[in-house]
């Protein structure tokens, strides 16, 4: 047979190779056996080669073992199959079988070794060196480094370096590439600049391998000085850049640093417009996330699944949702990044139950979540309160294996929590093996949101006994819980720990929970003289929060400055002329209560509707004061007219205080018994199986008067009924509420 005939069937079996076409390599196969009398041992070496590279070790092995002469090459072939394969004992067999071996065989055997048992590699490493330097290569020395790197096994890595000084390798590009990234890889950047200044000639690979070291150390002044002396730059010299920058979170400078990439026409890669796209959503930067989309259009990339990924995630964190979505729509292949990017943009942009959604479409288009999308999807029941969803996700966690990721792990404690099932929460939390901050800081926030004050502060005080450190979330929820249990003296000293001893920068929502502190314990000239204190001014939380206050405690003089004030900072809020009323209201001045009314009425400001929804049978039934229009309106008037009848005498007084209207005790009465939460809580006592807590949510705090009657009738029904209402959760049972009647 004539060599161009071996050299056609070579070409053809590398196409085999290039499209991953196994069945046309056995046809192939089949033909020059079928053709050929004696094939070339060049050319069954070529096929042994091809099915190493497809994976079809069977084939691999029967060609070789069917050749009547192996060389040296068939040998490697056979034992790089297997390297690649990870089958370490039928490699190791190979090479003991060897006739011969060469500087290929033993770094085979090394790269077989290294996926599997670094303590093998270095034996056959070291056996290397005693048959002689001659072995030694530059592929051996590379190889050594990077596994070194990869295992961070920097002893082992300056060995390596010895033997590349004895044997005269350190002036190799090749070689020295791998050892500046060793040391970087493993915390030693200063070996890592000597390493790269004692390579007398570097190409752009060993300053792109310098410059990515300086990145990931931080060291961001030494990296843009670096960047911008190197003589020779290609387009991964400004990719790492821009994605260094980044990273460190310069998101303005990588921006500018895309534009002059631009000026230059280099060639930009998925990684570059992913790092600028990553960038312009961590500035919020709309336009320019807009002006690089549009450039992306125009090139290769824009179907390509990981720059689609980034837009949506542009597009999410710069808020232009609709954006998102199209880009989504119009991706051709989607990926679990893909899919989690729109999820994510979902939850953070309030819109939990389309994230819900998408994580169902997810499934149903077979691409199998990870433990950050299932995390995700999991905080998006939290944040709708969803608990029989978040149930069902949690069942998917332990089927899958995901519970054990702590991502998942934290979003659950996080749901049970605001879902009201603390104890769940808490068992979750105690079966962790692994917990964080974020493990921490959801429990701690969990008990805050149920009032638990001294549960709260035990678990806080606990977290720091760990040596965790507390972030900002987690000092809102042990100070809201210090608030809500009158520990004034207490909420100050963590206040200042806060600032002093954990440098934390205090926030609008540290303030506000400050206010409520001194305000909720009737301190409220204190709270007056934080807020003049304060290096800005508070919110319409702040305000009318100081306000609630003022009208639970008749303070007219503060409640009018907070009202006035919390009026100029949101002109159209009700809040103010609804609390002030409510001042008025409790002195009898009801020609002030109609003045206010009429300022509204001028201002064409309503009140805020109060309305409570409760959950049955994957339905939602909601309520308002006075609502008739449930078709088991009947059987819920008829519910409540008993539950009164039972409630006064057992005791229940009615708080004429909280009805904002001048009218008869008998009207108040009737008002106050048709509030929305009741005739939420009626539905569910007709409707949800005795054996199960009744769960209401409600839009707006909860009046005093109808606390006090869920305590009556959670007392005269045995049952228990748990109340979220804007500001937190009530655990009504046995007559008691988990708040202590302070909230």
């Amino acid at each position: 047979m004539s060599s161009s005939s071996s050299n056609y069937y070579c070409a053809l079996l590398k196409h085999c190779c290039e499209v991953r076409n196994h069945i046309q390599a056995k046809k192939l196969h089949c033909h020059i056996f079928k053709t050929l009398r004696i094939p070339e041992t060049f050319l069954l070496n070529n096929l042994i080669s091809t099915y190493g590279k497809l994976g079809n070790i069977v084939y691999a092995q029967r060609v070789f073992d069917q050749m009547p002469e192996p060389n040296l090459f068939s040998w490697n072939s056979v034992l790089s199959t297997y390297s690649k394969a990870g089958k370490i004992s039928e490699m190791q067999a190979v090479f003991n079988r060897m006739p011969s071996r060469d500087v290929v065989s033993w770094n085979s055997l090394i790269s077989g070794y290294a996926s599997i048992s670094i303590v093998n590699s270095v034996k056959t490493y070291n056996l290397m060196l005693r048959e002689g330097s001659n072995n030694l290569t530059r592929i051996t020395f590379s190889t050594m480094l990077i596994l070194a790197s990869s295992r961070g096994c920097v002893n082992l890595g300056r060995q390596i370096h010895v033997h590349i000084v004895k044997f005269g390798f350190q002036s190799y590009v090749f070689v020295g590439s791998p050892l500046v990234d060793m040391y970087s890889k493993t915390g030693f950047i200063s070996d890592a600049r000597k390493a790269f200044e004692e390579i007398p000639e570097k190409n752009v690979v060993m300053f792109n391998t310098m410059l990515t070291g300086l990145l990931r150390f931080g060291m961001i002044g030494d990296s843009r000085q670096f960047f911008y002396d190197m003589k020779e730059k290609d387009s991964i010299s400004w990719t790492t850049m821009i994605t260094g920058l980044t990273q460190n979170g310069l998101n303005k400078e990588a921006i500018d640093l895309f534009r002059k990439m631009r000026l230059e026409t280099l060639e930009m890669d998925q990684y570059t417009f992913g790092s600028v796209l990553t960038a312009c959503g961590g500035l919020l930067a709309l336009q320019e996330g807009k002006q690089v989309h549009a450039y992306i259009i125009r090139t290769d990339y824009k179907d390509n699944i990981f720059v689609g990924s980034a837009l949506v995630d542009m597009y999410c964190k710069c808020k232009s949702i609709r954006s998102a979505e199209t880009v989504f729509k119009r991706m051709a292949f989607k990926n679990v990044v893909s899919w989690t990017a729109m999820l994510v943009g979902y939850g953070q942009n309030g819109y939990s139950e389309e994230a819900v959604k998408v994580f169902c479409d997810m499934q149903k288009d077979g691409v199998k979540p990870d433990d950050f999308t299932l995390g995700s999807v999991i905080s998006s029941c939290a944040n709708l309160a969803s608990m029989e969803e978040g149930a069902q996700f949690h069942g998917r966690a332990l089927a899958t294996g995901l519970l054990s990721f702590i991502t998942v792990s934290n979003a659950l404690v996080t749901l049970y929590g605001k879902c009201g099932s603390i104890e769940d929460s808490h068992r979750l939390f105690n079966e962790m093996s692994v917990r964080d901050e974020v493990s921490w800081t959801a429990l701690v926030s969990g008990y805050a949101k149920f009032g638990k004050a001294h549960e709260t502060i035990r678990l806080f005080e606990s977290m720091l006994a760990y040596g965790l450190k507390p972030d900002e979330i987690t000092f809102i929820g042990v100070l809201s819980a210090c608030s809500r249990a009158g520990l004034v003296e207490k909420g100050k000293q963590i206040f200042q720990s806060m600032i002093e001893e954990y440098r934390i920068v205090p926030i609008l929502d540290h303030y506000s929970c400050m206010i409520d502190l001194y305000s909720r314990a009737g301190k409220l000239e204190e709270a007056r003289n934080f807020i003049n204190q304060m290096p800005f001014c508070p919110d319409a939380i702040g305000w009318a929060t100081l306000l609630s206050s003022c009208r639970f405690y008749g303070n007219m003089e503060i409640g009018k400055w907070a009202a006035e004030s919390l009026l100029e900072l949101e002109p159209h809020n009700t809040a103010s002329f609804i609390l002030l009323s409510s001042i008025y209201a409790a002195k009898g001045n009801w020609e002030e209560v109609a003045k206010l009314r009429k300022g509204m009425r001028d201002k064409g400001l309503r009140k805020e509707q109060g309305c409570s929804w409760i959950k049955y049978k994957n339905t939602v039934h909601i309520f308002s004061a006075d609502d008739r229009s449930n078709p088991f309106s009947d059987q819920i008037y008829s519910e409540l007219e008993k539950l009164n009848y039972k409630m006064l005498k057992e005791g229940y007084v009615p708080d004429m205080n909280s009805v904002l209207h001048d009218v008869e005790d008998s009207e108040k009465i009737k008002m106050l018994n048709h509030h929305s939460e009741r005739l939420a809580i009626a539905f569910g006592l007709i409707f949800i199986p005795p054996n199960l807590p009744i769960r209401v949510v409600k839009n707006l705090r909860v009046c005093g008067d109808c606390h006090n009657a869920t305590k009556y009738i959670s007392k005269i029904t045995q049952r228990e009924i748990l109340v979220r209402d804007a500001a937190r959760f009530h655990l009504f049972k046995d007559g008691t509420c988990s708040c202590g009647d302070f909230w």
